[in-house]
């Protein structure tokens, strides 16, 4: 398996493993989804799963895309299929699950990180992100992805910088 697949793979098996710790939690503290990232990140390295540079890169690129999320269920009142901006149908059923679980629990982040989300919601080529439409900062190309993909650099232009699509 080449590396990015490997990585791909290891983000959907983060993302399961972080909604099936956050079922367990009770207490919805601020800090619980950050903590929760960063446990099951570092249990990736101590199994052997992934290098502690591949866990930081994925939980913060997890972290990413679940406050973008979160960012925009706080500020609009609306749903996953708006933020996704495709039909939901075309999105695997076990993801829309973990975005929708963990995003919900960003709303409370999204108060105690205001500061990082500006910076966190730049999508570069080259990370990986969860289903959702991005545009090209440079040329406003799109890229729809929906599953979890690694990005490339814009077909239209080359730029490798993106910002999240909420609405045409």
């Amino acid at each position: 398996m080449n590396d990015n697949k490997r990585l791909v793979a290891a983000y959907e098996r983060l993302m399961q493993r972080i909604d099936a710790a956050l079922e367990r939690i009770e207490v919805r503290e601020s800090s619980a989804l950050h903590d929760t990232i960063n446990r099951v990140a570092e249990d990736s390295v101590h199994l052997g799963e992934l290098t502690r540079e591949e866990a930081g890169l994925l939980s913060a690129w997890i972290r990413r895309d679940l406050e973008d999320a979160g960012q925009f269920l706080a500020e609009t009142g609306s749903d996953l299929r708006t933020w996704f901006r495709f039909d939901l149908e075309l999105v695997e059923e076990r993801l829309l699950e973990w975005f929708g679980r963990a995003a919900d629990r960003s709303r409370l982040e999204f108060l105690a990180f205001e500061d990082t989300i500006e910076r966190m919601s730049h999508y570069h080529a080259g990370e990986i992100s969860g289903p959702g439409t991005l545009a090209c900062e440079a040329c406003g190309a799109k890229l729809e992805h929906h599953t979890t993909a690694v990005i490339p650099a814009c077909p239209a232009c080359g730029h490798k910088v993106f910002n999240r699509v909420i609405s045409d």
